[in-house]
């Protein structure tokens, strides 16, 4: 059995955030030949089955960039979370820079996930996260904090820069990028090449090849395990120079073309 493991957001999504009809039916056409498509995305299970079309393809999905595994049938194979006394070191980091801090967790974003942002003004974003209180996380029984999301506005990125030279090395955290201007901490048990290893280890499939789609550096950890990574030509150039095979860009279905044309399948 054969594996394409997909990302989202700049991959299988094209930019008005949309499953084009030539990508799904590759999807639905790999799915008929027996081969085991998982979407692999930095999004939450809740943001991903917002998409029709992946509820009904009934696929294992991996979510938060590795950080909770569901079957097919959506059961929760696996979870790791941020042990609080890392999140109450790295919070104060970000927030002393200034940066949107989202804490994705097992009961919903704080103060909210990254697709919520969507379509919304800088003002609108801006009073979002304006005085929010952080500290609520911890009145609630069993929270379990998953990912800490830190964003910057688009003139101000050399602060993730920043973030990286000062967490690097002194926390125990797993660090990735989906965007320039943005920096996403997960547990060490968590992302996305890891999380695929681990898929096979829990259900006791052996994928004969795994094929790995995306355009974003918490893809690279993808790429590492593949047997053969394809990047998107929307990708930044070092993302392309980490895979085996650039395709067309996710505005112009860069992944049917990469499955078609690229792979021949």
């Amino acid at each position: 059995m054969k594996c394409y493991s997909i990302d989202l957001d700049g991959t299988l999504l094209n930019s008005n955030h949309q499953i084009s009809t030539e990508n799904l039916n590759v999807l639905q056409d790999l799915k008929e030949q027996g081969h085991c498509v998982v979407i692999n995305s930095g999004r939450a299970i809740e943001d991903i089955l917002l998409f029709d079309e992946l509820q009904k393809l009934k696929t294992p999905i991996i979510t938060i960039n590795g950080t909770v595994l569901y079957s097919e049938t959506g059961e929760v194979l696996y979870e790791a979370s941020l042990p609080i006394e890392t999140y109450q070191t790295l919070f104060p980091i970000l927030n002393e820079l200034g940066l949107q801090i989202m804490v994705y967790t097992n009961q919903g974003g704080f103060p909210c996930r990254n697709p919520d942002l969507l379509n919304k003004t800088p003002e609108e974003i801006e009073a979002i996260f304006k005085d929010y209180n952080y500290d609520q996380l911890f009145e609630r029984d069993n929270i379990k904090i998953y990912k800490v999301m830190a964003v910057s506005t688009l003139d101000e990125i050399e602060k993730i820069d920043a973030v990286k030279k000062v967490v690097e090395g002194k926390i125990d955290i797993s660090m990735a990028s989906s965007h320039p201007n943005n920096i996403e901490f997960t547990s060490t048990e968590a992302n996305k090449g890891t999380a695929l290893l681990r898929y096979q280890k829990l259900t006791g499939v052996t994928f004969d090849a795994i094929f790995a789609f995306g355009d974003g550096g918490n893809d690279v950890e993808q790429f590492n395990v593949a047997t053969r990574s394809i990047a998107m030509a929307n990708a930044p150039e070092h993302i392309q120079a980490a895979a085996d095979v650039v395709t067309k860009s996710n505005d112009e279905n860069g992944f049917a073309y990469a499955v078609r044309e690229l792979l021949n399948v």
